[in-house]
């Protein structure tokens, strides 16, 4: 059977989510469960059972104790369980030992998210991007599935099992699958590098959302550009990024990206494969960190995003020597018509005593007018103001300064048209490079 095949929704599912010493971290584990749970039915499982439980220690041949194994069975017999997923990350041993014991498939968090980006992604640059997540995911655990139990199912076959092909391919002609992915991916990064050479050229500002999965990044875009990206309660209802232009106070012009949303314990095969598309966060202008405040997470999902940004060197936190390029960030506190009147207070309060943050609700649009200020401000809190010298017959020179920046003075004298207006610095050089004979002071 193939691992591409067409998917079947609806498998019985067991979800274990295991804790030990050290692993929780910040995480409530109710609230993990809640978050495994919404991963599964990201893909139409049927979750018929939730096991969150606290593990001494770890058992390198299957995670679980033998008692914790053995007091399962009973449950995926009474649910005919179809399919186990454990929240936590299963070496290929640990995999095979469990499904030895439970006589079901067993998947691990970093599979279920694949297999989640298989379905999900919609161009071609993100199925190649997933592709490659799944074949280094894959390379290390050449497991035989249980092939009374695989379904006809799409993504990339961790659900309905690898499929004879995937077990009987070797390691090499995976890496040879790999190189040649990365080879295309290199060709897309270059097509998307010029395009973004182009952007760079036009005195367009690129503002890039981020945040944790299902914060509601979409709906914000939707709000703010009038689109129709896809916006849904349901973790990574987002994969592929959108890019959209929108207008705002003092900017005739700016480019909005949608991300994929980021998730904790993100798999590295991911986190490697999607680099390429998170390029468009490096190379922001201004980063705006989308939260949902009604999240009982909501602080460890921000030290979740602010890890991925850290690690594209992009925050101050990256370290001397490690950061490429530290981007504005804007903090915007959605959700807010979840939050009760007590948390609300509290927020609004916190808010005030920083210059980063607005809250709003970007389904209401409550706080949405005050967001577009926030967001015109950011980027052009380093604009300068000059004047400039025109002759008469300098139109175009005008016409440009009241496309790329703010035109706040005209008046005309005996020494010409002097306009004072307002760019950011590096486009009062190109302005001065394509106009040289123009004299340009600061105010």
């Amino acid at each position: 059977m193939s691992a591409h095949s067409a998917p079947a929704s609806g498998a019985a599912t067991l979800l274990i989510v295991p804790e030990w010493h050290g692993q929780g971290g910040r995480r409530d584990l109710a609230a993990r469960a809640d978050e495994a749970v919404g991963l599964a039915r990201a893909i139409a499982l049927d979750v018929r059972h939730v096991h969150p439980l606290r593990l001494r220690q770890t058992r390198a041949a299957t995670l679980l104790g033998s008692g914790q194994v053995d007091a399962l069975k009973p449950v995926i017999e009474r649910e005919q369980v179809a399919l186990v997923v454990v929240d936590a990350a299963l070496t290929a041993i640990q995999q095979r030992n469990l499904e030895t014991a439970f006589e079901t498939k067993v998947i691990d968090r970093t599979g279920l998210i694949l297999e989640i980006f298989g379905e999900r992604a919609a161009t071609a640059e993100g199925r190649l991007q997933v592709e490659l997540a799944h074949l280094d995911y894959q390379a290390g655990r050449l497991v035989r599935s249980w092939t009374h139990l695989e379904r006809q199912r799409g993504g990339f076959g961790f659900l309905g099992g690898p499929g004879e092909t995937q077990i009987e391919a070797d390691r090499r002609m995976i890496r040879d699958r790999m190189a040649r992915i990365r080879r295309q991916l290199d060709e897309a990064r270059r097509t998307r590098g010029l395009q973004r050479g182009r952007r760079q050229k036009a005195p367009w500002p690129v503002i890039a959302l981020v945040g944790y999965t299902n914060a509601g990044k979409s709906t914000l875009f939707n709000m703010l550009t009038k689109s129709d990206v896809m916006a849904a309660d349901m973790l990574f209802a987002t994969l592929d990024p959108a890019m959209r232009e929108i207008r705002l106070p003092q900017i005739d012009k700016a480019i909005l990206s949608d991300t994929v949303g980021f998730v904790s314990d993100l798999p590295t095969e991911l986190i490697a494969a999607f680099r390429a598309t998170l390029e468009e966060v490096t190379t922001a202008d201004l980063i705006v960190h989308v939260r949902d405040m009604s999240h009982p997470d909501a602080e460890a999902q921000y030290e979740d995003v602010r890890a991925i940004l850290t690690s594209l060197g992009v925050t101050e936190e990256a370290g001397e020597g490690a950061v490429e390029r530290v981007v504005p960030q804007l903090e915007l506190w959605n959700k807010i018509d979840l939050c009760d009147a007590e948390v609300r207070t509290v927020l609004e309060q916190r808010a005030e005593t920083r210059d980063d943050v607005v809250i709003l609700s970007a389904l209401t649009g409550e706080g949405v007018d005050a967001a577009r200020a926030a967001l015109s401000a950011r980027l052009t809190r380093d604009h300068q103001y000059r004047e400039a010298t025109l002759a008469s017959e300098q139109g175009d020179a005008l016409a440009w300064l009241h496309a790329h920046g703010q035109v706040v003075g005209h008046r005309t004298t005996t020494a010409g048209e002097i306009v004072d207006a307002r760019l950011a610095p590096r486009d009062w050089d190109r302005f001065t490079a394509l106009w040289p004979e123009v004299s340009v002071r600061p105010l």
